[in-house]
């Protein structure tokens, strides 16, 4: 069997994942575009988040394409025969909620902007300045989950062991409240109400025609002044011009943002992440779609991806098998 990896995440885990493979396989490492060659012929086994259709002409052994990672929107399934697989795999919502707490309690307590104002010297807490109120602590924050998959779930089990109170909306609103100890969930018609009750609200729904730019002007007034928001699941869920002019003009506390609107090219590259000057507002934390890059969520992928490939070589079942 012939597996060509070609996603650079993997490759600090090359040995772990190499030690998995079944009797017989060739691993190959391409991490860069320039290096998918007529290699690609022979493969069964591709690993990696991009497949165009010129990949899939040439590439006539293939079996499976295994993304390592949870978004398969780069794979051209239409150019795919209907017998290869595609597979994927997530593990980071551990690590995404772990930022998605860190962000919270930093926001809430105002940290950000007391780093910025004892650089210069200045005393930013209601000890030295009576105009500063004393800041809140999650404890009896109410934190609105606007999707509830794997990271809603994993952020919600943080939040609630700080003694939150919680509320979700979803697509379909089915989920058992009382069985995840939420107040409520409703579906996306409810989506005014969860931002209107929430002190912290953060954003993990998928993003489909239906759901972008489904928190606009009116959502963000309704979550307030005293409101935090943290983006942790697509940039277009959130209206660009709304969320930069609610931040401005301090209809919201703040936002962590973690998922843009613009991307670079590639690897090496630089590029702007939004068409506004988010960078220029001191009530927003901005990180590169960085919150579920940790040697954890990648260690959890590649022996998912493992895993995978010695059923397929043994013939059995794969897991995470994407409908098409």
């Amino acid at each position: 069997m012939l597996i060509l990896v070609a996603d650079r995440n993997l490759v600090p885990h090359k040995e772990r994942f190499e030690a998995a493979m079944p009797a017989g396989a060739t691993v190959l490492w391409r991490t860069k575009p320039a290096d998918l060659g007529d290699e690609l012929r022979d493969v069964q086994v591709y690993v990696g988040g991009r497949f165009t259709a010129d990949m899939a002409r040439v590439a006539e052994k293939l079996r499976l394409i295994h993304v390592a990672g949870a978004g398969t929107d780069r794979i051209a399934f239409d150019a795919l025969s209907s017998d290869v697989l595609v597979a994927n795999t997530f593990h980071h919502e551990r690590s995404i909620a772990e930022y998605v707490l860190a962000a919270a309690i930093m926001m809430r307590r105002g940290f950000f902007g007391q780093d910025r104002s004892l650089r210069r010297d200045v005393w930013a807490t209601a000890v030295y300045d009576d105009a500063i109120p004393q800041a809140k602590t999650l404890r009896d924050a109410r934190v609105g989950l606007v999707g509830f998959g794997h990271i809603g779930q994993f952020a919600w089990d943080l939040f609630r062991a700080f003694g939150c109170a919680g509320i979700a909306v979803t697509g379909s609103g089915r989920v058992d409240a009382a069985a995840h100890g939420l107040s409520w969930v409703g579906d996306v018609t409810r989506l005014d109400d969860l931002l209107r009750e929430s002190d912290v609200v953060v954003v993990s729904a998928p993003l489909t025609p239906a759901t972008s730019g489904m928190i606009g002007a009116g959502q963000l007034r309704a979550l307030g002044p005293d409101g935090v928001l943290i983006n942790v699941g697509r940039g277009l869920l959130v209206d660009e011009r709304a969320l930069f002019d609610a931040l401005r003009e301090g209809d919201v506390r703040g936002a962590a943002i973690d998922v843009w609107y613009r991307y670079p090219a590639g690897p090496g590259e630089t590029a702007a992440p939004a068409t506004l000057a988010f960078g220029e507002l001191d009530n927003v934390l901005m990180t590169p779609h960085s919150s579920g890059i940790t040697a954890d969520t990648f260690s959890g992928r590649t022996d998912d991806i493992s895993a995978n490939i010695g059923r397929l070589a043994r013939g059995e079942t794969l897991r995470n098998v994407v409908d098409r």
